[in-house]
């Protein structure tokens, strides 16, 4: 066994140096910091907003699906079941509003952005291509006319009369 074993240790530096564990410690990072942003959005102008044309705090809405349903309010316990439909539609809503703040202020925005950025390197890139293919024609055509110089030259034969051009 001529293998060289590795160290745990450097096996793990090894693992955390890859780059796509980077990317996701930053990608966790921003996204607690920007979940703030989005939160304070929710809860200081989409919620007031929504709260204008019902009520803010949709967990009271319940159903009692086996009577009686009395809350005692010093122990907090409920006798009966309850169906608490009001703080699952209010997750529901918390989810669309926080889905649709992130898509309007960041994915919209950030997919214009490259898709113009795109653009512009296709255009940059039609840009190199063209010049290319002019200096790939003006290549051949020296190569052509280098070609015509040395067929033209004495005793080889095959060269033309004073005064007429050779055919390409």
């Amino acid at each position: 066994m001529s293998e060289k074993k590795v160290s745990l240790l450097e096996s793990f530096k090894a693992f955390l140096m890859r780059g796509n564990v980077i990317d996701l410690a930053v990608a966790v990072v921003i996204g607690a910091a920007f979940t703030n942003i989005v939160n304070a959005i929710v809860k200081g102008v989409i919620s007031p907003l929504v709260g204008a044309f019902g009520t803010q705090d949709l967990e009271k809405y319940r159903y009692c699906l086996k009577a009686p349903c009395v809350t005692d309010p010093k122990a907090g316990t409920t006798d009966g079941i309850e169906i608490l439909w009001g703080s699952v539609l209010s997750a529901a809503l918390s989810f669309l509003i926080t889905a649709t703040v992130v898509y309007f202020l960041m994915v919209l925005p950030m997919a214009k952005y490259l898709a113009r950025r795109a653009a512009m390197q296709a255009a940059k890139e039609g840009v190199q291509e063209t010049l290319e293919v002019s200096e790939l024609e003006v290549l051949k055509e020296i190569r052509d006319a280098l070609v015509a110089q040395r067929g033209s030259g004495p005793g080889d034969g095959g060269g033309t009369a004073p005064g007429q051009e050779r055919g390409r």
